[in-house]
């Protein structure tokens, strides 16, 4: 397998101004990727993260929320994507005027 093939890409940005993007890639099997994907899926509203979910070698599994951030138990890309998108529309609905 190559070092890391695309698996997920996507960027956009929402009806109220704020950019949505979503990476992954599956990686060789590490004890910092045990499932074997590297990811990054982040809302970024106003210059600011709102909602992130991504795993980086040090931190691990993790999601970002607001100005907390808390262990994320990752299972497959399919629900990764879903518990992203439903964060996203928490927080749209909580904005909207």
């Amino acid at each position: 397998m190559p070092k890391a093939r695309l698996v997920l890409r996507t960027t956009y940005i929402d009806e109220q101004g704020a950019v949505v993007e979503m990476k992954a890639y599956q990686v060789p099997k590490t004890p910092s990727t045990p499932h074997g994907f590297k990811y990054s899926l982040v809302y970024v509203r106003g210059g600011q993260r709102v909602v992130g979910y991504d795993n980086h070698e040090h931190k691990g599994d993790h999601r970002h929320y607001r100005n907390e951030t808390s262990f994320y138990t990752f299972t497959t890309i399919e629900r990764l994507i879903e518990d992203f998108l439903r964060d996203v529309a928490t927080i749209r609905k909580e904005t909207r005027t």
